[in-house]
């Protein structure tokens, strides 16, 4: 057993560990850190796989971007994690059958994969992995390519549509309707009789007393 296998047993170990306390932990902020180790442990197997371009990726953009969002929203948060767990027993049983068919789906094609391969091919002196996954992705895979950007497309535009809505108990300033505004319509001054409340109590008290009378 060489020194790389060895390695990959215990990132692989600790992936699953780190997994496994995201669905367990009780505090949401302990939950994510636990997703931020799984995503550094999952790009530390990439790079011993030979895929350093997707390493690299999953921790630029899901360990460095991602996560440390959630983990500052959930930090800002008030999320009550009691609320959250009361329907959990409800979708336990079909939530453990879903993940019993995709451990048995990526099962078998593990399993297709390694013992329907044959010899691995040799690796060529000059070979880069970001090359080949562009090549791939954009003569093999193009138009699967183009109908996942539009897709992002419809749903980055949906998310800001839904965000546009105006509500009608707010009021908003128009802009346009402030610089038309003449000078002599912001400020008016009216010439109004000088009247107290308390001398108009009084009159009303004397009026009234005067229909007894």
């Amino acid at each position: 057993m060489t020194f790389t296998t060895v390695l990959f047993y215990i990132l692989a170990a600790v992936l699953v560990i780190a997994a496994f306390r995201v669905i367990t932990a009780r505090s949401p902020v302990t939950a994510v850190l636990h997703l931020i180790l799984a995503f550094a442990n999952a790009a530390m197997l990439w790079m011993l796989l030979g895929a350093e371009f997707l390493a690299l990726l999953l921790v630029l953009v899901y360990v460095g971007a991602v996560m440390v969002l959630f983990l500052f929203v959930v930090m800002m948060l008030d999320i009550r994690m009691d609320a959250l767990r009361q329907g959990m027993k409800t979708y336990l049983p079909l939530g453990l059958v879903i993940g019993l068919v995709m451990v048995l789906e990526m099962a078998f094609v593990l399993g297709s994969t390694w013992y329907g391969s044959g010899p691995q091919a040799p690796v060529a002196g000059d070979y880069n992995n970001a090359r080949a996954l562009g090549e791939a992705m954009y003569t093999h895979y193009i138009y699967a390519i183009e109908v996942g950007a539009a897709l992002l497309l419809v749903g980055m535009v949906a998310a800001i549509a839904l965000t546009l809505r105006r509500r009608r108990d707010v009021k908003y300033n128009d802009p346009v309707a402030a610089v038309r505004v003449r000078a002599k319509d912001r400020f008016r001054m009216v010439s109004m009789p000088a009247q107290s409340e308390r001398a108009q109590a009084q009159n009303g008290t004397a009026a009234a007393q005067g229909e007894k009378q």
